[in-house]
């Protein structure tokens, strides 16, 4: 595996890297990047085709720096320098472990107070610049698709929020225990903590600006589809954890065209050390799991690449509002609920049935998805029959 994009680089091209990005965290950034420019072409044509509108805006011109603009600008500043800086400071500790340095309490506070200090100067001074005698009020014409930076920094916010909260309840046992290691561990998300809490603050802030519940659904569906594809992919590469059961069975025959780890895989060099120590292999990424699983992130990836290619392809032919949303809703729950079945998850017990909390949401997802297509497809054939009914 690649814990670092310099494992990646190194085994691809045979040099000697040093790069203390984490290949995970990469990942990440690139599914946020790429569902970015998706959304960005998804509201652009909406907004073309009538189904979405511009807003207005008011702004104060001519008005002194905020108190809560100069605070956000400030602490903005505080973390760069409290964390990049301090990274630099203590390079020997960041490379060791990037990943547990950005989330511990580890960094540089002289070098935070510095940055935020010059940055909300800056703030302020930009703010004098353009200050006028009189403050005054205008209104700017606004495009909904001005509104992704805003809503993509508050769904990373509030996904990675959902996220650990929803990992944290899956685990309360340990939480039990040791409830600081384990709500502030750089290990140990869900992804859908991160897509319910994410999706809520998208839904939030595009229906203050007039968009429809419905509309906004529609738009973000093939973006999140692709976010969990690229996502998944990074969890492969990485090896953080999110794989099947063992699998100790034989290759079936059909299937012996495809490479033994596509079957089967221990995870060599896995990022979160899981496992029994490897031979020959010294430094901090040196386990490897005592036998072969299922590489369910792999099969999540490639599956959700081409579900996304799937909607994307046939996004222009939907007829009718929240169908595009519908359809997101039964793929992505029955493709969850099936890599369920080999997956390694917390199970709970209820009635009789085990089930793993991924397994409840994806069952209702689908549920939602397959009643949300009956009642549009219900509706349409009504709609038909009604005008052969009035020509007639």
């Amino acid at each position: 595996m690649f814990p670092t994009l310099a494992d990646l680089v190194n085994y691809l091209l045979h040099t000697h890297l040093v790069l203390p990005i984490q290949t995970l965290g990469l990942f990440m950034a690139l599914s946020f990047f790429f569902t970015y420019r998706v959304f960005v072409s998804e509201f652009k044509r909406k907004e073309a085709t009538g189904i979405i509108h511009t807003f207005k805006k008011t702004v104060v011109v001519g008005a002194p720096a905020s108190i809560p603009e100069l605070a956000v600008n400030g602490l903005l500043g505080f973390a760069f320098g409290f964390k990049i800086i301090g990274a630099a400071l203590d390079c020997k500790l960041f490379l060791y472990d990037p990943k547990t340095f950005i989330v511990s309490t580890h960094g540089s506070l002289t070098a935070g107070i510095i940055c935020g200090c010059a940055v909300a100067g800056w703030a302020w001074y930009s703010r004098q610049k353009e200050r006028l005698g009189e403050p005054k009020v205008a209104e700017q014409t606004m495009h909904p698709y001005q509104l992704l930076p805003y809503m993509v920094f508050f769904m990373g916010f509030w996904g990675f929020i959902g996220a650990k909260l929803f990992n944290t309840v899956e685990h309360l046992d340990t939480l039990r225990y040791d409830p600081i290691g384990t709500m502030f561990s750089s290990n140990g998300f869900s992804y859908y903590g991160g897509l319910v809490f994410g999706a809520l603050a998208y839904l939030y802030i595009g229906y203050r600006r007039g968009i429809k519940l419905v509309h906004l659904a529609d738009m973000g569906s093939p973006g999140m589809m692709l976010a969990y594809a690229i996502g998944r992919m990074g969890c492969q590469l990485s090896g953080d954890g999110d794989w099947g059961i063992v699998n100790l069975k034989p290759k079936p025959h059909l299937l012996q065209w495809m490479p033994d780890w596509m079957w089967s895989f221990k995870f060599p060099h896995n990022e979160i050390n899981a496992g029994v120590l490897m031979k020959d292999c010294s430094g901090n990424y040196c386990h490897e799991l005592p036998f072969g699983v299922y590489p369910t992130s792999f099969y999540e990836g490639v599956i959700c690449m081409l579900l996304f290619i799937f909607m994307w392809m046939i996004r222009k032919r939907i007829y009718a509002a929240g169908l595009m949303f519908y359809i997101y809703l039964t793929v992505s729950g029955l493709e969850r609920i099936v890599v369920e079945s080999i997956r390694i998850n917390k199970k709970y017990k209820f009635l009789g049935i085990n089930f793993s909390q991924a397994e409840w949401i994806s069952l209702t997802m689908l549920i939602g998805g397959i009643a949300g297509l009956v009642y549009i497809t219900t509706k349409k054939i009504k709609t038909n029959n009604n005008i052969i009914t009035r020509t007639i």
